[in-house]
């Protein structure tokens, strides 16, 4: 997979929007140096190339299901990505990263009540071919939480 092709105009566009979604395409305009209509045809490209999306993001306390489970998933390194796309189509499953290590899948999900999470984990993910252990951790206290970064909802 090829890298998106963005300019630095298109960072920058992408950097303002991310420290603020709701600024105007004015402001916008005014920042870069360029018209309204160049900002409006940029973050179309944008959001057409999956690129950027709005939404709104809530934190964990409004979320449905309230307690945040990660699950490391040690799988043969040839299925890895096949796996990987199978646990990614999961529910409850919010995030799926391909990592080094000798774990080299991690999942995340919210859920409500434990015995989900071990559900998931031991009888669901355990259980595809391919995937030899998996190790569970729930997140007991949110001392920071970055939603830039990872939006798990």
């Amino acid at each position: 997979m090829s890298a998106p092709l963005i300019d630095d105009m298109d960072r920058q566009l992408i950097a303002l929007l991310s420290g603020d979604a709701r600024v105007s395409n004015r402001r916008i305009a005014s920042d870069l140096g360029v018209t309204e209509g160049t900002v409006r045809s940029r973050i179309k490209r944008l959001q057409h190339e999956n690129l950027i999306s709005f939404t709104a993001i809530t934190g964990l306390e409004l979320a449905s299901k309230s307690r945040l489970g990660k699950i490391r998933i040690q799988a043969d390194t040839v299925r890895q990505r096949e796996i990987a796309e199978l646990i990614s189509r999961m529910d409850p499953i919010n995030a799926v990263l391909l990592t080094m290590g000798s774990f080299n899948i991690l999942a995340m999900c919210l859920f409500e009540e434990l015995g989900e999470l071990a559900e998931l984990a031991s009888d669901r993910i355990l259980a595809l071919p391919g995937v030899h252990h998996v190790e569970t951790s729930v997140a007991v206290r949110q001392l920071k939480y970055n939603a830039l970064v990872a939006k798990i909802t």
